[in-house]
C-alpha cells in the first residue's frame, strides 16, 4: 500500500516480501502518508535484485505523471549488465549513477545477487552508496546546465518512484526505507 503505477500498472507485483517490476515501461510512485509523500532532504535505502540485462532506477525529487519516464527528479540507475554488451548503442550508465549527470561506467553489484542501494541527500548534494562503496558525490551548483530534455533534473522536493523499464527487465526491491532529515540539512 502507499504506492501507485502510472501506464501500466500490470508491470508490478508483490511477491516474497519484494515489489516485483516486470512487463512494459511504467513507474511505481510512493504516495503513501510519511513524509505527506514529499521528501526534501532524506536517507533512503533499499536491497536490489536484477536478473541479467534488466534495467531499472529509482527516482526522487519527482511526482506521479501518469505517461512517460518521469520529467522531474533525479534518477538513480539500476543495471548491472547489457542484454547486447557488443552493441556500441548499449547503455553505459550502469549501477550506482545518478543518470545522465554523474554516470559509473563499470557496474558496482552483480545480477542474481541482493545488493545494498542508499541514496542521501543533504541540501545540494546527492551521495549514493552501493554495498556501502561510495559511487557518487555530487554536489548541484546553483544554475545548473541541462539540455532540455532534463531541465526538471533538479533539487526541489517530491517522491519516490521505481522504475520498470522495459519488458525483458526483471528487478526485484524489499526493505525499502527513508529516514527524513532536517530541512536545512546540508545548508
Amino acid at each position: 500500500s502507499g504506492w501507485k503505477a502510472s501506464e501500466n500498472s500490470e508491470s508490478f507485483q508483490v511477491a516474497e516480501g519484494a515489489i516485483v517490476c516486470r512487463g512494459p515501461r511504467s513507474h511505481l510512485f510512493f504516495t503513501g502518508k510519511e513524509g505527506n509523500a514529499s521528501f526534501k532532504n532524506f536517507d533512503f535505502t533499499a536491497e536490489v535484485l536484477t536478473t541479467p540485462g534488466s534495467n531499472s532506477g529509482i527516482y526522487f525529487h519527482t511526482r506521479f505523471q501518469q505517461t512517460g519516464f518521469p520529467n522531474t527528479g533525479y534518477e538513480a540507475q539500476v543495471l548491472n549488465s547489457n542484454r547486447d554488451p557488443g552493441n556500441p548503442r548499449a547503455e553505459r550508465k550502469m549501477t550506482g549513477s545518478l543518470y545522465a549527470i554523474r554516470n559509473c561506467w563499470r557496474a558496482p553489484a552483480k545480477d542474481g545477487e541482493w545488493f545494498r542501494y542508499r541514496i542521501r541527500v543533504e541540501g545540494r548534494t546527492i551521495r549514493i552508496w552501493i554495498n556501502d562503496a561510495m559511487a557518487v558525490d555530487y554536489t548541484e551548483p546553483p544554475n545548473p546546465c541541462r539540455p532540455e530534455r532534463l531541465r526538471d533534473r533538479r533539487l526541489t522536493e517530491g517522491t519516490f518512484a521505481l522504475q520498470c523499464h522495459d519488458p525483458g527487465s526483471v528487478v526485484r526491491y524489499r526493505n525499502l526505507r527513508v529516514r527524513c532529515l532536517a530541512d536545512d540539512a546540508g545548508s
